[in-house]
């Protein structure tokens, strides 16, 4: 007697490059600390989570590769694809400075923070998601993102209940980056899409959660909420700032340079 295997499900390409596409860009804007963080401690922390969010987006490209077909690979997802192309959030691809100053450690605090916020309660929740690959691929990102929201927390406190320059830069911080979340909470299409098949999640319910998370840590470290922005940022539509041409023009040369290479 024959048997008919049941279909596997795979969530919508678009929603994979859009989980991708956020921890290659974090990842590459993270890195950019090596060898310039505050204290060594701080550079080997940063490096380390910088090269947990590149494993995630490998597995994530991976996972999305197969899904596209068509000879495509992590790499070329990764590398050959342009800025308009992209579906991460805006925030994360947005310079270490609120302003034309060097980097400022705050900005970076204040970002890890608020992203890792939310993917705590969005990989924990992925891992019930009907696509089993990326359920497993939520798994292990949960372990991770554990430690970078610890890590960016632990920090937003100690800043925030620092010194009085300390406080002013991460108050600053959460001023120039906390507009940015809203884009979190307007559902895409394809996260539309994802959620009524079972492989994604509705992520604006988890908005309440992500808010306790954040007023939590806000009120230990002596920080006052910004009111939130009135333009929603696109950038999981496709619509960047300025900020990310330039960010995958030099993530990307090298395998431009030499499209045929193995390493």
């Amino acid at each position: 007697m024959n048997t008919v295997e049941a279909p596997v499900r795979t969530a919508p390409l678009d929603h994979l490059l859009h989980l991708a596409d956020n921890a290659l860009v974090l990842g590459q804007r993270n890195a950019e600390w090596c060898g310039n963080g505050p204290v060594l401690e701080e550079d080997i922390a940063l490096a380390n989570m910088s090269l947990d969010l590149i494993g995630q987006a490998r597995m994530l490209y991976q996972h999305a590769a197969a899904v596209a077909g068509n000879g495509a690979t992590e790499d070329s997802l990764a590398y050959f694809r342009s800025a308009e192309e992209f579906r991460n959030y805006t925030l994360l691809e947005l310079p270490h400075a609120s302003s034309a100053s060097e980097r400022d450690y705050a900005v970076t605090i204040v970002r890890n923070f608020l992203y890792s916020a939310l993917m705590l309660l969005l990989w924990e929740a992925l891992q019930k998601s009907k696509d089993a690959q990326l359920a497993a691929i939520a798994g292990k990102s949960f372990k991770e993102v554990r430690y970078h929201f610890r890590h960016s927390r632990d920090w937003l406190v100690r800043l925030g209940d620092g010194t009085t320059e300390s406080q002013a830069r991460t108050q600053a911080a959460l001023k120039h980056l906390m507009p940015y979340t809203q884009e979190y909470w307007s559902v895409s299409a394809i996260e539309k899409i994802a959620n009524m098949e079972g492989h994604g999640i509705d992520v604006a319910a988890l908005k309440s959660s992500w808010d306790d998370l954040v007023n939590d840590a806000l009120q230990e470290a002596g920080l006052q909420r910004p009111a939130p922005g009135a333009d929603l940022p696109q950038g999981k539509n496709g619509q960047h700032s300025d900020h990310l041409a330039p960010l995958l023009a030099e993530m990307q040369s090298l395998a431009r340079a030499h499209p045929n290479a193995l390493w």
